[in-house]
Order: C-alpha cells, then sequence, then structure tokens
C-alpha cells in the first residue's frame, strides 16, 4: 500500500497532473499572430512566445502582441536583435553586427535589459522568461548567465530533455526544437513525458511557413488537440508559470529536509 501512495503522488507531482507540456515559439514571426494565436485560443491553451524586439512581427504588430499578453499567454524575451556565436559551425547566417562571439558581457546584458522594458510596456509585468538566442550562453569563452540572473525567473535552452521537477537549473531548462516532425511524432514525445513524470518544452519557430525550421499547420494542430483531449492528465502552462512552479517546489522539498 505504502508504494502505491508513493506512486500516486508521484504520478501527480506537475501541479496534481501527469506530465506538463510547455509550448514556447521564438523569433516573433507573423505566422504566431496568423496561425499559433487563434489556435491555441481555439483550445484554450497557453504559449510562450519569445519575442526579438527588432522584429519587423514585433514592431509592427504591437497592440496585436498586446492583445496576445492579455490572452494569458506569456511574452519572453528572445533579446534586442538576436545575436548568435557566428565562429561557431554552421553560422553563416550571423552576421558581423551581431555576432556574439564580438560583444562584450555589458553589451548583451543592456540589450537584454532593454527588450525586458520593451515587453513591460506591453503587458505590465516584471516577472519574465528568456530563451538563449541558438542556445549560445556565452560571450566568447565567458558565460553571460549571471550577469542576467537576477532579471528573469528562468531561461530556456535548445537541448533535448524530459525536464524533472525540483532536480533542473532554472537557468537551463531544455527542449524539444521542431522542425518537420509529423503530429504523430509530437504527441509521441508528450506521451513519453507522461510515462516519465516529466516536464517537456517544445521550441517552435515556423508553423505553417516563415522559417526555415517549420512544422505543418496540420502537425501543430494534432498535437494541441492532443493536449487538450488529455488536460486531465496534462498541465500547459507558460513558461514562467512552470518555472514559478518549480521553484517553489524546489523550497519546499528544502525546507521539509531541514
Amino acid at each position: 500500500m505504502l508504494c502505491l501512495c508513493s506512486l500516486s503522488v508521484f504520478a501527480q507531482q506537475w501541479n496534481k497532473k501527469q506530465a506538463a507540456v510547455v509550448l514556447t515559439y521564438d523569433d516573433a514571426l507573423n505566422v504566431h499572430l496568423d496561425n499559433v494565436v487563434p489556435a491555441l485560443n481555439s483550445l484554450k491553451l497557453k504559449g510562450s512566445f519569445y519575442l526579438t524586439a527588432s522584429s519587423p512581427a514585433f514592431t509592427n504588430r504591437l497592440k496585436e502582441w498586446e492583445k496576445v499578453a492579455a490572452g494569458k499567454h506569456e511574452l519572453g524575451n528572445h533579446t534586442l536583435y538576436h545575436p548568435c556565436d557566428g565562429s561557431m559551425p554552421g553560422r553563416s547566417f550571423v552576421t558581423p553586427d551581431y555576432d556574439l562571439s564580438s560583444y562584450s558581457v555589458r553589451r548583451i546584458s543592456d540589450e537584454i535589459r532593454m527588450t525586458n522594458t520593451v515587453l513591460q510596456a506591453l503587458d505590465g509585468k516584471t516577472e519574465r522568461t528568456f530563451a538563449y538566442p541558438c542556445g549560445d550562453t556565452k560571450v566568447g569563452d565567458i558565460s553571460y548567465v549571471d550577469a542576467i540572473r537576477k532579471d528573469f525567473v528562468a531561461a530556456r535552452g535548445v537541448h533535448s530533455e524530459m525536464v524533472q521537477d525540483k532536480s533542473t537549473d532554472l537557468f537551463h531548462i531544455g527542449s524539444f526544437v521542431v522542425n518537420g516532425q509529423t503530429g504523430d511524432e509530437l504527441i509521441a514525445l508528450v506521451k513519453q513525458a507522461m510515462e516519465t513524470n516529466s516536464m517537456i518544452v517544445f521550441l517552435f519557430h515556423g508553423v505553417g511557413g516563415e522559417h526555415a525550421l517549420n512544422v505543418s499547420l496540420e502537425a501543430h494542430n494534432e498535437l494541441l488537440r492532443f493536449i487538450k483531449a488529455n488536460e486531465k492528465k496534462l498541465w500547459n502552462p507558460t513558461f514562467v508559470e512552470a518555472a514559478n512552479f518549480m521553484k517553489a517546489s524546489a523550497l519546499s522539498a528544502a525546507t521539509t529536509t531541514k
């Protein structure tokens, strides 16, 4: 009986659900407003949108992003200019002006904080999360993570992982990058999260086009319908909600062990 009780508690550790599914969308694309937000809203699901403040799809559609925040979705920080480390293999798309390898920690920190200010003007919030552009966390050989740690609740990377509660560094939470998967393949990942009592974070760029990393509208919507159909077992928080839950869980566990 004791064993069964323990399993029951473990199986409901994500806000009293079996697993958590966080839907994140990077780069402030038009398709996020045109395709994703209507799809989420139709099923009353939540998304976290990591916005690059210089993106035309952001600057030209500010009022729409304001409505996104009012609709219980999250506006996350994805920097001002999306700098990536151009010295790494496969980074020919990085321009010299926004090559993170030639930045200073002060420059990237200043640009990130300016983006926070812009986002606060839209949603009025001071509590926010961050997504590392290209998953890069260093300026040259120096990490900039500690320089921005006080500005955010948590940060999302691009390494694939099934996230475990209480045992994850909140500033290095992994995600599954979506690029061309079918609906069945995306749903299989959610089922894996359910089997392992984990949180899964999806990282979308294009949804029905507009980005080299893309997923079809059909596959995306199949995933959303699965999440909705299993809402008794799945928790669908924003990234900041999930991070705050994990932070509170870790604090509770630390207090209990004292």
